[in-house]
């Protein structure tokens, strides 16, 4: 017989993982969920891409709900306007707000104002439109356009001599970068689960979700920090101009920075996300950090199945997963070493076509060997002696630690917490040196005993410090902290002189906890 759930629901809110793809961020998730049975999950998806119509993963019984929310993508398209679509008129409160986003967008490395609203003026923006969020085109009488336009007129004039300018904003740009920030907030209209907390997994789209609904029921929020947490450009984006791409830049940016002061806890995943978190206004005390973690089961130490030289990469295979690079050092590691085989495991269904495409590029041929994802997690590494890690721009540290349990020797790009997670049990070369990357997969290939030992190595930290039991313990001591009903109230005697007393801060209390 299956156990009741508790009373505490939690919203697992994410931007189109699970249950529905089944990536790195999908099976953390997943795990998450399977693990802490005694919770109740509701599953949130808000996202602007298409997902499958039926979740990936089969949903254990502590799944309430699973639901998915879609964007709407045709206003968000420069160029494209709906010509019979009204615009209401904007009122004073929504100029109000536009102004405050808009200019707090602008401020230097996110800078409080001192003199403006509590928490900086894009927050208070943004919690101010959140109030106006509802119906097909919740913000298509705010005058976006016009508040960027001053915002950066004024920016211009009052920026210090040691303050870099501003690229040129054009009306045309003003446009633009507006029409997308609009598709953006469409989020804050997300309506949310009735639960105990909120628990976002992910970047800008479910956080906006996540923020409007603590602004309007006041339900905690726990944030992970799933990827890099760079404001990166996006593969589409190489198109828009230079000021429509500051611009989204600094709304992404500047919505961690929010997300940040309202999150009771914030979870980031290493000591590299850690820093980051702080440079970015997040405080001290509520900083919990929550290594990645996968199952020892799933990744089991093996022999190498062949004694032909073989390389392994994982990722997803998009433009923006490190693939480029990944086929750039292989040319030169095929050229030292003749018959050498790469294998490209864990790729997704919407990215063959082009991973096939960058493969026919290279001239390699049958030197590389595409693998669909496999559903058997087990066979992700095994077919290789030296594994690749070249992960994209954002991509977490999941599959580093999966390479590290599977007991196979790394060549790790140091990009984000690479370094801090490998340690001293794998190579790591500098980014964007494929010539660098190949000469250490050449030494690795070459010399069957280092393998050996550093994938021995490698294998003994993962489970020293990334497993998944500990994750689940660590989330599920936050989630009792955070989603718990309050402590029944006590009555004391009154005391002539007050006794001293000091209250454990309950976002600590897992600290100490003996479970």
């Amino acid at each position: 017989m299956n156990p009741t759930p508790s009373r505490e629901r939690i919203c697992l809110l994410t931007g189109g993982g699970y249950p529905y793809r089944r990536d790195a961020l999908g099976g953390w998730c997943r795990t998450l969920v399977e693990g802490l049975h005694r919770f109740r999950f509701e599953l949130l998806t808000v996202t602007d891409r298409e997902l499958p119509s039926a979740p990936a993963y089969p949903l254990p019984f502590n799944v309430g709900s699973a639901r998915t929310v879609a964007l709407g993508r045709d206003d968000a398209r420069p160029g494209r306007r709906r010509t019979n679509a009204p615009v209401r008129a904007a009122t004073t409160d929504e100029d109000e707000a536009a102004a405050l986003l808009c200019r707090g967008l602008l401020d230097d490395d996110g800078l409080l104002d001192p003199d403006g609203p509590a928490g900086g003026r894009f927050a208070e923006g943004l919690r101010r439109l959140a109030e106006f969020a509802g119906g097909p085109d919740p913000f298509g009488g705010v005058p976006l356009t016009e508040a960027l336009i001053e915002a950066w007129r004024l920016r211009q004039v009052t920026r210090g001599p040691d303050t870099p300018p501003l690229p040129r904003l054009s009306v045309r740009d003003a446009r633009t970068a507006a029409m997308l920030l609009r598709h953006a907030m469409r989020a804050l209209a997300v309506e949310l689960p009735e639960v105990e907390l909120v628990h976002c997994v992910g970047g800008t789209t479910p956080l906006l979700a996540a923020l409007a609904g603590r602004w309007r029921s006041g339900v905690p929020l726990l944030l992970t920090e799933a990827r890099t947490p760079v404001p990166r450009q996006r593969p589409a984006e190489d198109r828009l101009s230079a000021a429509v791409r500051t611009v989204l830049r600094r709304f992404r940016s500047s919505v961690a920075r929010t997300g940040y002061a309202e999150a009771e806890l914030i979870a980031p995943l290493s000591t590299y996300h850690h820093g980051w978190a702080l440079e970015h206004g997040a405080r001290p005390a509520r900083l919990v950090q929550v290594p990645a973690g996968v199952d020892p089961r799933d990744y089991p130490g093996a022999v190498e199945l062949s004694a032909a030289p073989t390389v392994v990469w994982a990722g997803s295979g998009g433009p923006d997963s490190g693939l480029a690079v990944v086929l750039e050092a292989f040319a030169d590691v095929a050229g030292a070493i003749p018959g050498t085989v790469l294998h490209l495991v864990g790729v997704t269904a919407a990215h063959e076509e082009h991973c096939a495409e960058q493969i026919e590029r290279t001239g390699l041929g049958r030197a590389v060997r595409l693998h669909p994802l496999p559903a058997d997690p087990r066979d992700r590494y095994a077919a290789g002696q030296v594994v690749a890690h070249v992960p994209g721009p954002a991509d977490p540290p999941y599959r580093l630690v999966e390479a590290m349990m599977s007991g196979r020797a790394v060549v790790g790009v140091d990009i984000g917490p690479a370094g801090e997670t490998l340690g001293d049990t794998g190579i790591l070369v500098p980014p964007n040196d494929p010539a660098e990357l190949a000469i250490a997969i050449v030494d690795l290939l070459r010399d069957p005993a280092r393998r050996r030992t550093l994938g021995d190595a490698a294998r003994q930290r993962a489970l020293s410090h990334f497993t998944v039991d500990r994750v689940v313990r660590v989330y599920g001591a936050l989630y009792t902290d955070l989603a718990a009903p309050p402590p029944a109230p006590a009555f004391e005697l009154a005391l002539a002189v007050a006794a001293p007393r000091t209250t454990t801060p309950a976002t600590v209390r897992w600290l100490t906890r003996e479970d």
